[in-house]
């Protein structure tokens, strides 16, 4: 979500409103489009795992499916004797929240939302697409007993890959901005959601592994803060922050964000803006983009979206528990309601409003979108109940159940919407001087 520059107002005159999901710049308009591309793929792929996960799990070959994702591999002597599944969980997802915690920088050092009116309504927008769900869910599960409360945070983050991938396939057309806010929308909300892993799950802490953790950290950071990009320095120094981590108790896909975080987004960090060119992030994010999103999280995917339903009276077993019943609702009603509450709240209490070629059915739209979660879902829910547990098992019916819901009903609004943009687009296509540059984007290609 984005607004627009307007002038100081005049002496005597009102304060101008600015406008939400107004056109970025042409500069962030093609970055966000070649993510988004990249983020499409990786969706696909993502699906590809879950899909022959789920059809293995539920095959007369269950069996050699559980025992490939149990199986051990690693040096004891280090702790890190982990599963398949473990390693997937705890190691690749690092990767991706490395890439998470790029493009968040990226977004407010030198992207469009280093403005904090542009900034503002994604972060507001994230945050009640977290309580809300977690809210209902823990209404929904409040009587259920035992440790069903332990999931409160399962439907709180959104999938990127999966949301990204269904929004390119069912509204080509919608505005580049729109998708701008769900893509920010999705990395602010998995930043929290890690914060959420280290500060609610993380049975014991070990001080010590921390602070080595913590330490290589910084020794990463002052080495890309000076530009040194060897890889045979990097990577080695990377897995140390990791295996630390790891130790000391905290889920070991934080040291991914934190990394992410000490790499510079500009050449010179004085210039203030994107002016001063792009620094190691850019270079980071190409190179491990496509391994986060071809790799990591579709492998993840496989070892984690795995669970024998039964057939249908097993789905529906499943779906009587509380707390799947929780995750669905929340996932379906909760984010959409928060997302779309949130944003509400922001163009209602301040000199924000709606940019007049979008209607808040896009926001509801995009909103819907926000409850296709997966990745972070299945990896909390593994926390909350243990891999493998009958109660995780319902989290992963619970979790695929409600994301599909929610891909459908967005679907429906979406396509509804996509066929006005489709008009559109097309209008200012003709309107561009020939060099498939739309004349609004012109000064800001200068």
């Amino acid at each position: 979500m984005t607004t627009q520059q307007t002038p100081p107002p005049g002496p005597g005159s009102r304060p101008v409103a600015h406008a939400v999901f107004a056109r970025g710049s042409w500069r962030e308009t093609q970055r966000i489009t070649a993510a988004l591309r990249k983020e499409t793929v990786g969706g696909a792929l993502l699906l590809l795992g879950t899909v022959v996960a789920l059809v293995w799990s539920n095959s007369p070959w269950a069996g050699a499916y559980t025992g490939l994702r149990d199986t051990v591999v690693g040096p004891a002597a280090l702790h890190l004797d982990l599963s398949l599944g473990q390693w997937a969980a705890d190691g690749l997802l690092a990767i991706f929240f490395f890439i998470a915690g790029l493009e968040l920088k990226r977004e407010f050092v030198a992207g469009d939302l280093r403005d904090v009116r542009r900034a503002v309504v994604p972060v507001v927008a994230a945050v009640g697409g977290m309580a809300v769900p977690a809210l209902i869910f823990v209404l929904i599960t409040s009587t259920a007993g035992g440790d069903a409360l332990r999931g409160w945070a399962i439907p709180t983050a959104t999938d990127i890959a999966f949301a990204v991938a269904v929004l390119a396939v069912i509204s080509s057309h919608l505005p580049t901005a729109l998708r701008t806010f769900l893509l920010t929308l999705a990395v602010v909300d998995d930043l929290l959601a890690i914060t959420i892993i280290a500060v609610f799950y993380t049975d014991s802490l070990d001080v010590l592994p921390l602070l080595g953790a913590l330490a290589v950290i910084a020794l990463f950071g002052l080495l890309v803060q000076r530009r040194i990009r060897s890889w045979w320095l990097l990577i080695p120094l990377a897995v140390v922050a990791w295996a630390l981590m790891h130790a000391s108790g905290v889920h070991a896909t934080v040291a991914g964000v934190l990394l992410g975080f000490t790499v510079p987004v500009l050449r010179s960090q004085a210039a203030g803006g994107p002016e001063a060119g792009p620094g190691l992030a850019e270079h980071f994010e190409h190179r491990w983009r496509p391994i986060s999103a071809g790799f990591a999280v579709p492998v993840f995917a496989f070892f984690s979206a795995g669970v024998t339903v039964g057939g249908l009276s097993g789905l529906v077993d499943s779906l009587q528990d509380r707390v799947a019943i929780g995750i669905v609702v929340a996932l379906v009603v909760g984010k959409s309601a928060g997302i779309l509450g949130a944003t509400a709240l922001v163009s209602r209490f301040t000199r924000a409003r709606l940019d007049d070629s979008l209607s808040w059915w896009d926001v509801f739209g995009a909103s819907l979108l926000g409850g296709i979660g997966f990745t972070v879902s299945l990896l909390i829910g593994e926390l909350a109940f243990g891999a493998g547990s009958e109660r995780d098992d319902h989290v992963k019916v619970g979790v695929l159940t409600g994301s599909l819901l929610a891909a459908l009903l967005a679907a429906v609004v979406l396509r509804i919407r996509n066929r006005g943009y489709r008009l559109l687009h097309e209008q200012e296509q003709r309107d561009s001087d020939g060099d498939g540059v739309p004349d609004v984007y012109q000064r800001d290609r200068c």
